[in-house]
């Protein structure tokens, strides 16, 4: 069984009276991708800032291989990569300057690794980052985040900026670093993204956890869409008691849990003059549980 490498234990962050995230609790495994999804606002940011101790908690823990996490704990800031949302670094400095500062953090030899990524990301490093466009801003973090060979990996909206060449070339990073073992926390909105690289989905919404699972969990989720057309729309809402996707005068279309033989069952008594059942995708699925 794979052993836990990061664990979070109750975090809570108030922003005075306001909720930023709350008993939030996880544990993220060796070699696990972690998709951590949720709308603007529902606490993804808080939620990491607070991991990484950019913020302080109103409570909880944070453990790194079963030791507290804290500020002042430099043996595991090494084992660790952060890629924030926003990159904010060194306007003077150029790309070169700003990767021999960072390289010159750590004892051991990474500049092998450092010339390895500034090629797979076509960085020029004569470049002065306040001339950076938004995407290869976001590969310098990139690069930055990466280049020590930190043990786990918490990136905040990674591909936000790159260009769909990119994002495939930072798709198969991530692949190499779960074949090597390490964990990696990815907080994203996108998502079709989650489907494509991580094992584990956790969404939060209103800065509370509501649903943690493995991605062939949730596609086993016997959830299906379905779309109607009738003239009694408003009496099949009430009755099956249905949040709907889509209504108008005529159509309706809900998310539906029913087995196919209790839905049908249940609206054979109305008028129906086209009725719809579809798969529904991961998108779908992980919407549902935002309603």
């Amino acid at each position: 069984m794979k052993k836990t490498v990061l664990e979070v234990q109750n975090l809570t962050k108030y922003y005075g009276n306001t909720l930023g995230v709350e008993n939030l609790s996880l544990k993220l495994k060796e070699g696990e991708i972690f998709g951590f999804i949720g709308p603007n606002g529902a606490g993804k940011s808080t939620t990491i800032r607070s991991i990484v101790n950019l913020i302080n908690k109103t409570k909880g823990k944070v453990l790194i291989d079963n030791e507290e996490y804290t500020k002042n704990n430099l043996n595991i800031k090494e084992k660790i990569g952060y890629l924030p949302s926003e990159i904010n670094l060194y306007g003077d400095l150029t790309v070169k300057q700003m990767l021999d500062f960072h390289e010159s953090f750590y004892k051991k030899n990474i500049h092998s690794r450092r010339v390895e990524l500034v090629k797979k990301f076509e960085l020029d490093e004569k470049k002065k980052i306040d001339t950076l466009s938004l995407g290869n801003l976001k590969k310098l973090g990139i690069v930055l985040a990466f280049m020590h060979e930190p043990k786990i990996l918490i990136l905040d909206e990674p591909t936000s900026g790159l260009d769909p060449i990119m994002q495939d070339v930072f798709y198969n990073l991530l692949k190499e670093e779960k074949n090597k073992g390490n964990t990696i926390f990815y907080s994203t909105h996108i998502l079709n993204e989650v489907s494509k690289i991580c094992d584990t989905v956790g969404i939060i919404k209103d800065g509370k956890l509501i649903k943690a699972e493995k991605i062939e969990e949730i596609y086993n989720k016997s959830l299906a869409l379905v779309t109607i057309i009738s003239p009694q729309i408003k009496e099949i809402i009430k009755d099956l008691k249905i949040n709907p996707i889509i209504v108008d005068s005529n159509t309706l279309k809900f998310s539906n849990t029913l087995s196919p033989t209790d839905l049908i069952k249940k609206l054979s008594k109305y008028k129906l003059d086209k009725i719809l059942i579809e798969e529904a995708t991961i998108e779908d699925l992980l919407l549902h549980y935002y309603k």
